[in-house]
């Protein structure tokens, strides 16, 4: 009988920790790249999906979709949250769309955008790792050409 009790316990135990685990931040809101994280003129190691901002970000339990404008065109992204693949069109060099492929995983609290596309027949692939803590949001691109982190004021 004590056994049972210290199997049941163990099991509640268990499946607390693993709800508390599975919590995901919610990225939801308009952010502003702070100026300090800007890239400097003519470098870096790429850009994000919310670029220099603002951008509206929405997040649902299936898909994180943001929002901002380059110019006077107004882009959106939508990444689909449970693994799978999902397809938007990007600006690429010299102002030409770009077919994108991005998948995007959960790693704890962390979401993992990976971003495939092809330009003048070659691939190039960038990963973002995007955090949140209270209203600051953090998001780190590497691709070909380095690393850069960009960080974020709601």
């Amino acid at each position: 009988m004590k056994l049972a009790q210290v199997g049941v316990i163990a099991a509640a135990i268990l499946a607390v920790a693993t709800v508390a685990w599975a919590q995901k931040p919610d990225f939801s809101g308009t952010w502003t790249l702070d100026p300090a994280s800007a890239p400097a003129a003519g470098g870096g190691g790429g850009g994000s999906a919310l670029g220099n901002g603002p951008a509206t970000v929405k997040q649902t339990v299936d898909a994180l979709t943001v929002e901002r404008t380059m110019g006077d065109a107004k882009v959106t992204l939508t990444y689909n949250l449970d693994g799978t693949e999902s397809r938007n069109m990007m600006m690429g060099r010299g102002g030409q769309t770009v077919d994108s492929v991005s998948t995007a995983k959960w790693d704890g609290p962390k979401l993992t955008i990976v971003t495939k596309r092809e330009m003048d027949g070659q691939v190039t692939e960038s990963t973002q790792v995007w955090t949140v803590e209270g209203s600051t949001l953090t998001v780190e691109t590497t691709n070909a050409r380095g690393t850069q982190k960009r960080v974020y004021k709601k």
